[in-house]
């Protein structure tokens, strides 16, 4: 190889990015979404978070891997966790989308319109909000009404198993300690509380293989099936009203698998179902109304994830949703919020951006929808 083909040396990354918290929240936001974070790789970005943490005097930060718990010690009456993830899903694979790193202004002028980038939404917004209450709660001698632990997790995208929240709970139970949490998933600045409850069975049937050609040798395993999907196509999803809030239930087959080959008749056929239930039930609740309904089928439960109510006949529930202004909502997809609530910690949704827009190709944020759901916090933690 020539001198002139030699390819340049590339260079290594340097320490975590220096993060301003008292830059406008929106170019924080930014700034977050420029460190690439998928899950299994948030280390820089933990690194840049705890490094600004360690800047705030009147904070104790204790990190775990790539997740980091940051407190204040003052001895209120009550204390309020506010918690979000640092990871995303990968990138976007198609040319030309937006909802990539780094991230771009639609307007071409920082901290005007909206932001473009990987992280928009799901859920760098709301980190930076946390992050900049952190910086500034204590400005002009001022302090918060309630004591506050800020929480940043990594692999939140991918299976609980490696949740960083999780490994939190198992390590540092102790410092998750509270009265009420806030996750910041984007909820268009509207409190989401709670979250309905997932599971996912494997309901089968058993027939006998023979050739395609002399079917009546056999049994049709995949037609054995065809009960089951009636059952499920006729089902009517129940509306569940929790703690004042509305929980809309959903059960469906959402894979079927069977068959060997093209000429031979199917002698087995799993039909996977997920239920999303209101949190007024148990997993195992849950599993036994799946039971019920598909009775004299060999059903499996393969998975399930408990709900959360939204405990907001809880003071500090009433006094923050009074402050938002916005009627509640219920959330129908399964959040992190669940992990408080088996904490005993009453826990909502609410942070900025369209929770549609997360992990789309086109993945957006309207800046002052950033800086309103800092604006909103700001107020109801100085109460």
């Amino acid at each position: 190889m020539t001198a002139e083909t030699v390819p340049e040396p590339v260079p290594a990354l340097s320490g975590p990015p220096a993060l301003d918290l008292r830059q406008d929240v929106s170019l924080l936001t930014a700034a977050l979404m420029d460190i690439e974070s998928v899950s299994g790789n948030e280390g820089r970005i933990a690194d840049a978070v705890e490094a600004a943490l360690l800047a705030i005097p009147q904070l104790s930060v204790v990190r775990d891997g790539d997740a980091i718990v940051a407190r204040t010690e003052l001895g209120l009456p009550e204390r309020v966790i506010l918690a979000g993830h640092l990871d995303t899903v990968p990138l976007p694979l198609v040319p030309g989308s937006r909802g990539t790193v780094p991230s771009t202004w639609e307007s071409g002028v920082p901290g005007e319109g909206i932001l473009y980038g990987r992280g928009a939404t799901d859920m760098k917004g709301g980190v930076a909000v946390q992050l900049a209450l952190a910086a500034t709660m204590f400005d002009g001698g001022a302090q918060p009404g309630r004591d506050v632990t800020f929480v940043f997790y990594d692999h939140e995208e991918v299976e609980a198993v490696k949740s960083g929240l999780g490994r939190l709970v198992r390590n540092h139970g102790d410092l998750l300690k509270g009265d009420f949490a806030i996750l910041l998933e984007p909820t268009d600045g509207t409190v989401e509380g709670g979250c309905n409850g997932t599971s996912r069975f494997h309901a089968t049937t058993i027939g006998e293989s023979a050739h395609s050609a002399r079917a009546w040798m056999g049994s049709n395993a995949i037609h054995a099936a065809a009960p089951i999907l009636a059952r499920l196509a006729e089902y009517q999803p129940r509306t569940i009203t929790v703690d004042g809030l509305d929980y809309r239930e959903s059960l469906n087959a959402v894979k079927i698998n069977g068959g060997t080959a093209g000429n031979v008749i199917p002698d087995r056929c799993v039909v996977e179902i997920n239920y999303r239930f209101a949190p007024d039930k148990t997993p195992d609740q849950a599993e036994a109304h799946v039971r019920e309904l598909l009775a004299g089928f060999d059903v499996v439960r393969t998975d399930a994830a408990a709900g959360a109510r939204p405990g907001l006949n809880h003071p500090a529930a009433a006094s923050f949703v009074a402050a938002v202004g916005a009627e509640p909502k219920p959330k129908y997809g399964w959040t992190d919020v669940a992990r408080f609530s088996e904490l005993g910690v009453p826990a909502v949704n609410f942070g900025p951006g369209d929770a549609l827009l997360a992990h789309k190709d086109n993945e957006h944020v309207h800046a002052e929808a950033i800086r309103a759901c800092l604006a909103a916090l700001r107020k109801w933690l100085a109460a």
